[in-house]
């Protein structure tokens, strides 16, 4: 291939799209800086260098040999990529036949990440799921816990009416079972208790929930830790964030049936996006396990109240987590990737403190 398809690299330097141009043999003639962000490799270190090298995709290096082959375009929507160093990300590609003298001699991929996009979306949906979860609960709650509440107070009046031991057990009856639809309501709207604020170090909170895990998992479930130490504290509450980190991580334990791996594991990540603005630290602390996963039919409705994959799970767990987080402008993310659940907790650390909420206070 000659210089001239790289006679206008002016052009491809100014693109936001991803550029790269390859051979017939899909040796790599030319990157932009936009591909060289986002495969994490310099032109330098990859010319001449096969595409298999920076990407891992059989469809997409499918599409370049026949694009080659056949002197025809083609375009490939929401492509499943891996990169050289394990990340796995969605593209839509577009390649195109490089031809010179009626002979193709290359082609040219134009990559356009759609994660991003595809994830704000979805973070949109998961918080405006949640704020109208909320809004319905405590409707619900106040509806529900006056009556309870009266009902309560008419037991106890009619208890002192009896003398009969055994009249006395049916108003204990109703008077325990009141408490408990009364405790239910109220685990459903999540944490009633103002949060106590101090400086958090996610680490420590992990590793408190670690133990935890150690001391009552299956003998054949090994759990592994993989930390960013740079990752700095940030203001919150303590109690609230170990009950997060365990209630999911708890579920893992479940899903896993007694036997497999869970790995704790936090990272950094920088101008990441959450309900439509843009945080310049974001902390990810994630936990992964190689169990079966979340059936197809509820993954979209994991974090209702109510809503459980296990016979004997409440399906509470995720939902207070999801609305404790939500707290810290934060969110907490479900995906499914090589055979593997990952729960990613988003906190944007440029925070100085979260805002009481209207559950922060008793509902009656």
């Amino acid at each position: 291939m000659d210089n001239h398809f790289l006679s206008n690299i002016n052009i491809f330097e100014a693109m936001v799209c991803s550029i790269i141009i390859v051979d017939t043999a899909l040796n790599v003639q030319y990157m932009n800086p936009a591909a060289e962000a986002l495969t994490g490799h310099s032109l330098l270190q990859s010319k001449d260098k096969k595409l298999t090298d920076l990407i891992n995709a059989l469809q997409l290096h499918g599409h370049v040999l026949r694009a080659i082959k056949e002197s025809q375009s083609h375009v490939t929507r929401e492509g499943k990529v891996q990169l050289s160093d394990g990340q796995r990300i969605t593209v839509d590609c577009a390649v195109t036949p490089l031809i010179e003298n009626n002979k193709t001699v290359g082609s040219l991929l134009e990559m356009n990440q759609v994660d991003r996009l595809l994830r704000i979306a979805r973070d949109e949906q998961i918080v405006a799921q949640q704020q109208n979860s909320q809004t319905v609960l405590q409707g619900i709650a106040h509806e529900v816990k006056n009556p309870l509440g009266g009902i309560r107070g008419a037991a106890q009046l009619l208890e002192s009416e009896f003398e009969d031991s055994d009249l006395k057990e049916y108003t204990q009856i109703i008077i325990s079972e009141t408490d408990r639809l009364k405790n239910l309501i109220d685990r459903m709207l999540g944490s009633s208790k103002r949060p106590k604020m101090v400086n958090v170090n996610i680490h420590e909170v992990m590793e408190h929930v670690r133990q935890l895990l150690l001391n009552c998992k299956p003998p054949k479930i090994t759990i592994k830790t993989y930390y960013d130490p740079s990752i700095p504290e940030f203001v919150g509450d303590r109690d609230q964030l170990v009950q997060v980190v365990l209630n999911i991580a708890n579920n893992a334990i479940k899903a896993l049936s007694g036997v497999g791996e869970i790995l704790l594991k936090t990272r950094v990540e920088r101008y990441f996006t959450i309900n439509h603005k843009i945080h310049p630290l974001v902390l990810k602390a994630s936990i992964i396990d190689n169990g079966a996963g979340i059936p197809k039919e509820l993954q979209d409705k994991i974090f209702f109240p109510m809503v459980s994959g296990s016979a004997d799970g409440a399906g509470l767990g995720l939902s207070i987590a999801q609305s404790l987080v939500n707290r810290y402008d934060g969110l907490i993310e479900y995906e499914r990737n090589a055979g593997k659940t990952e729960f990613n907790i988003y906190i944007p650390l440029n925070r100085k403190s979260i805002p009481l909420q209207p559950d922060d206070a008793s509902c009656t």
